[in-house]
């Protein structure tokens, strides 16, 4: 047995000095604790990148990288190694059962953040196609509410600009009017005489009363107006000022949760991509759950047989040491009694 063997059979947490006594089985225990430590190597990598994407600090993505790894493969090396080959296929199993659901469990949380690397291109486009999006939602839903806000001040200029443009065509109706009179046109309004008589000068006065009704409601709304337009400036700098600040936080959508979206996304509109996803997830489970399934379906072999045997002598010899204790303390009380 080499050091190799050795390192790989206490990663499987196997007993080496039992597999000493019983060198058929060395293989099998070789081969379940290299599946551990593997294992064990990938957690630490996925969850170093997985980290790595929320601290974006690559000490502090390593460090709890190195801790994931180590807690996985400590898990994975007592789930096989509290399995033990004893009763039939179907009561192996139901105990396994749980042990089986967890291995699951941890290959699916194993897998994602390797999917992320693995298709990091694919979701890099799809994160600027969701950043882009998010910012037209945000720059409309920005524009409703401020548009909202704007529409009473909006509507009320709107009024003042229409009450002065028909002043303003009332003026220009009457200007025109005075002019028809003045040069003998003849209409309905109009005597059809050539030259400055009564009836137009009644139109000059007219005209002026209209021009003097549009200057004094000019001036009367004006400092209305610039109420109203000192209003929509403030609303359209405080809409703006909201945009700038919301666009760092969509430009730095690019977390593990963002990127879990975009790979969703992509999964959905990409079949391929999806069906590509879903492999590499069954690949890691079964890379977790292959030692317990292997654990699960190999026959009971020599070193099982030993095992079981060193753990019923130890029970038989618990027992015995309880039972000689329990005897020594019956004489011991018998005998104070007696010299009492």
């Amino acid at each position: 047995m080499n050091g190799l063997q050795k390192f790989l059979i206490i990663c499987s947490g196997s007993s080496l000095e039992l597999l000493k006594k019983t060198p058929t089985d060395i293989n099998k225990h070789v081969g379940i604790g290299g599946v551990i430590l593997f294992t064990g190597i990938l957690a630490a990598l996925s969850a170093g990148y997985a980290l790595n994407t929320v601290f974006d600090n690559i000490y502090a993505a390593t460090g709890f990288g190195l801790l994931w790894g180590l807690m996985i493969f400590n898990l994975d090396r007592y789930i096989v190694t509290s399995m033990k080959k004893s009763g039939g296929f179907f009561h192996q199993f139901f105990v396994a059962l749980p042990r089986i659901l967890v291995a699951v469990l941890l290959g699916i949380v194993i897998s994602k953040p390797l999917e992320l690397k693995i298709f990091e291109k694919e979701i890099n486009k799809q994160l600027n196609i969701i950043v882009n999006r998010n910012k037209a939602e945000l720059q409309k839903g920005i524009d409703a509410r401020y548009a909202e806000l704007g529409t009473p001040f909006s509507n009320e200029r709107k009024e003042i600009y229409t009450q002065i443009d028909q002043l303003r065509n009332e003026y220009n109706s009457a200007s025109t009017e005075l002019e028809k009179e003045v040069v003998g046109t003849q209409t309905e309004t109009t005597t059809g005489r050539e030259g400055y008589g009564p009836n137009a000068k009644r139109k000059a006065d007219l005209k002026k009363q209209k021009a003097a009704e549009i200057d004094t409601y000019i001036q009367q709304s004006a400092p209305r107006l610039a109420e109203i337009n000192k209003e929509l400036d403030r609303l359209n700098v405080a809409k703006e000022k909201e945009i700038d600040a919301a666009k760092p936080t969509e430009e730095n959508y690019n977390g593990f949760a963002a990127r879990m979206q975009a790979l969703d996304e992509l999964s959905v509109n990409n079949p391929i991509l999806g069906t590509a996803a879903i492999f590499i997830a069954l690949v890691f489970i079964s890379l977790e759950t292959a030692p317990v399934l292997v654990k699960l379906i190999a026959p009971k072999g020599p070193y099982d047989f030993l095992l079981e045997k060193h753990e019923h002598s130890f029970k038989i010899f618990s027992k015995e040491s309880i039972q000689i204790m329990d005897i020594k303390s019956e004489k011991r009380v018998k005998h104070e009694f007696e010299k009492a």
